[in-house]
């Protein structure tokens, strides 16, 4: 440690020992005061810099990382001492926020921890993490333009051996505590409430799109309905590629480039989802397969586990029939062109494995 944060330190024990504070009322409760001295952050986490390998388990990212991102973020976590007491540095700030997101642990256990108070660790953790997405959302996940759509299909192409697709999509429940009068809106089928992440995935695993915020009691395809990049997706401004014709299926014309979602997501010009029901024909079967395949981008942490896929088409379920958004309702092109790309599986885009799958 450097000598001014030693000065700082002893500073604020000489502070805390003539601070007034009666029987009834205290300004900084005795615990909290020794937060320079005995806090996780000034004590702990100092012992983890000088070791790589618990550093990491304990932020799940690496010393470096951490340092990076606290050269983005701090500026816009910085806050100023006054005249009653100094500020919780950003570092400080930083390491409270990461450090509840990596356990999930209650606000008032990370305070405990950390020496500060429950209230403040909330709003650390809202204004840090407010904060890291303004600082790296455009950075880290711009918004794709045609040319990585490209990029994207022949990704699927070439690792999943499925055309024409510009990703895989699916929502995550994100457990909250429900919002002062909110009535049912983010009571979900789990009888919890819940926040809708909706994302869109590559044949690498990467998110290229991310949308938070939809309310708990939506479906996934509600929450595609209702985001930004839904809207974007109905109104053709995602910037796709024009629609192409397959290498080897010319017989089957220009086909749009699609995303892969399950039986929650409507069928689409540009979404492709599942044939419905189990009583469905070898071809469809095998269509459901391949969809499936491609689907497993999105991998277990990034899918609601309301309906598993499966080699076979999904069975249907009563909690996800009942909202499902416009699934009933699709075009005729769009299936059609489900049908155009079942015929492609069954056909010229068969891969010898997948008679025996399915």
């Amino acid at each position: 440690m450097d000598a001014g944060y030693v000065a700082r330190v002893n500073l604020v024990d000489a502070m805390s020992r003539w601070r007034p504070c009666s029987f009834r009322r205290c300004w900084v409760h005795p615990i909290l005061r020794k937060r320079l001295q005995r806090g996780e952050y000034h004590v702990l986490v100092q012992e983890l810099r000088m070791d790589d390998l618990l550093f990491q388990q304990y932020f799940r990212m690496s010393k470096h990382v951490f340092d990076e991102l606290l050269q983005k973020v701090g500026p816009l976590i910085t806050k100023a001492d006054t005249h009653m007491r100094f500020s919780i540095g950003p570092a400080e700030r930083l390491a409270i926020c990461l450090r509840y997101l990596a356990t999930g642990d209650s606000y008032r256990t990370i305070a405990f921890s950390y020496r500060v108070g429950h209230s403040t660790v909330a709003v650390i953790v809202r204004e840090v993490a407010g904060a890291i997405w303004t600082a790296l959302v455009e950075e880290t996940m711009p918004v794709p333009q045609t040319e990585d759509w490209r990029a994207i299909a022949a990704g699927f192409q070439e690792r999943w051996n499925f055309p024409n697709c510009v990703g895989a999509i699916d929502g995550k429940h994100v457990v909250i505590q429900a919002p002062a009068n909110s009535g049912s809106l983010f009571f979900n089928y789990k009888s919890t409430h819940s926040l809708v992440l909706l994302a869109v995935v590559d044949a690498q695993y990467l998110f290229r799109v991310v949308d938070v915020g939809g309310f708990g009691r939506s479906s996934d395809g509600g929450s595609l309905r209702n985001s930004a990049f839904g809207e974007s997706l109905r109104d053709g401004s995602l910037q796709l590629p024009p629609d192409t014709v397959i290498p080897g299926a010319e017989r089957l014309g220009l086909l749009p480039h699609v995303f892969v979602g399950d039986e929650a997501f409507p069928l689409l010009d540009n979404l492709l989802r599942p044939f419905p029901g189990r009583q469905i024909t070898r071809k469809r079967r095998m269509y459901n397969y391949r969809l499936s395949r491609a689907r497993k981008t999105m991998g277990r942490p990034s899918c609601t586990p309301i309906a598993e896929s499966t080699d076979e088409a999904p069975a249907p379920s009563t909690l996800r029939d009942a909202p499902r958004m416009g699934s009933n309702n699709a075009t005729r092109r769009s299936i059609q062109l489900r049908e155009t790309f079942s015929s492609y599986f069954n056909e010229e885009g068969a891969v010898r494995w997948q008679k025996n799958v399915v």
